[in-house]
């Protein structure tokens, strides 16, 4: 079993930048392909961006490709999200997922965090 703790989320105006972070535990980290997702109210889960394990290959969503980036850690078993220049619509509940492989992380995860909420003012 895989547990995924997510930090870093808050209030940020429009135009700022925050930095998720995403601690695992329970497996070795670095066998893990690690993505990112976020839910807003009334919509449905959707995929934010992954890397791969060991960083190589990278995958972003079109509405947030180049103002975030995923990066990891493998030494401290950490992922992260940093986000920049954020807009109204990037507020959510964003999710730390882990999986085996990058094309099962992008679409159907096998681990979840509980997720940290984003709140960007306008």
């Amino acid at each position: 079993q895989v547990r995924l703790v997510e930090s870093g989320g808050g209030l940020v105006q429009a135009g700022g930048s925050l930095r998720l972070s995403c601690a695992a535990s329970g497996r070795t980290f670095s066998n893990l392909a690690m993505a990112w997702f976020r839910q807003a109210p009334g919509k449905e889960r959707e995929f934010v961006a992954a890397i791969s394990r060991r960083g190589s290959s990278i995958y972003y969503a079109d509405s947030v490709k180049g103002r975030f980036t995923i990066s990891r850690d493998n030494a401290k078993n950490t992922v992260y999200l940093q986000m920049n220049s954020l807009k109204s619509e990037d507020m959510a509940v964003y999710y730390c997922a882990a999986g085996d492989s990058t094309g099962d992380v992008t679409s159907r995860p096998t681990f979840w965090g509980q997720g940290t909420q984003v709140t960007v003012s306008s």
